[in-house]
């Protein structure tokens, strides 16, 4: 299943296409480049929560397996979207990216070449659906 980030209030924009260095550039510039972290308006982020999450006081739960706890929270833009580990996802309002910054507490600098990916390693992908980790 393919992850799409769905939203309703407007269209999908283009992933910004980040510069490549030349080749025969210095290999230090290189290394600098590739350990940058990705950042601005077109970056998204994922947050681990293995938590219960309450919004206004309501529990979430996953509409398709039921899960109460241990969700991915993903940011792009201004937009939160809660990921279950059946792979089910929903755009969440009522988090904003103030709310999600809030929640790191330590930010992990790990970065995958694409969405699929780093759901495919977080284990968000379906592969666990029904289990909890802990």
């Amino acid at each position: 299943m393919t992850l799409v980030l769905r939203t309703t209030d407007r269209t999908a924009e283009p992933e910004p296409v980040l510069p490549t260095l030349p080749a025969g550039t210095d290999p230090l510039m290189q290394l600098e480049y590739e350990m940058h972290q990705p950042s601005g308006p077109g970056a998204t982020r994922c947050l681990s929560h293995p938590a219960e999450l309450a919004l206004r006081g309501i529990p979430v739960r996953c509409s398709a397996c039921r899960a109460r706890r241990d969700w991915l929270l993903i940011n792009h833009g201004r937009n939160v979207w809660i990921v279950c580990r059946c792979n089910n996802q929903w755009l969440e309002p009522e988090i904003s990216r103030a709310d999600f910054d809030a929640l790191i507490a330590v930010p992990d600098r790990r970065t995958y070449p694409s969405l699929e990916e780093g759901l495919a390693a977080l284990g968000f992908d379906g592969a666990f659906a029904g289990t909890y980790l802990d």
